[in-house]
This record gives structure tokens, C-alpha cells and sequence, in this order.
């Protein structure tokens, strides 16, 4: 999937301010639990926050399914997707 950079910018935006991840963490690869020390708290609070800044609702099953923050982009990516075409 071909995800727009300004998914990733915002994403990555919201690792650094809101879980205070540094920059040079801030890699698809990178593992939420292990590489950015993000916790099943951390998670929901993440979840909340793409809801919240996106204005869509991300089903709660797709929280288990994020592993590394190409899956967040993705997830974050699709979203705006299913939204658009929503409002279409």
C-alpha cells in the first residue's frame, strides 16, 4: 500500500508529542511494544487519538492487529480512505 505522506508526517507527529517517541524511532519497521516502549494503554490512547483527530470510528479489533508503525500508518491510511468514500 502506497500510504500519502502526510499520513506519515501526522502519525509521526503524534508519536513524538503525544508518547514523546524521538525522531530517529520514527521508522515503518519500528515495533510499537519493543522499538517505541508503547504499552496496550498506549495503545488505546492512540486509538482515541486517530479517532478523535480524524473524526472516524476505528474498530476496537484492529488495535490487537498493530505491531509496528507501518501498520498504524496503514491502519490511519485506510481509515481516511473508508471515510472519504463515506462522504462521497
Amino acid at each position: 500500500m502506497n500510504i500519502p505522506a502526510s499520513v506519515i508526517a501526522q502519525v509521526n507527529s503524534m508519536m513524538r508529542t503525544g508518547f514523546e517517541v524521538p525522531d530517529d524511532k520514527l521508522v515503518p519497521h519500528a515495533a510499537l511494544n519493543a522499538d517505541l516502549g508503547l504499552d496496550s494503554l498506549d495503545a488505546v490512547d492512540m486509538l482515541v487519538y486517530i479517532e478523535e483527530t480524524l473524526g472516524v470510528k476505528v474498530e476496537g479489533e484492529r488495535l490487537a492487529q498493530l505491531k509496528t508503525l507501518n501498520d498504524v500508518y496503514v491502519l490511519v491510511s485506510e481509515t481516511i480512505g473508508s471515510s472519504a468514500q463515506m462522504n462521497a
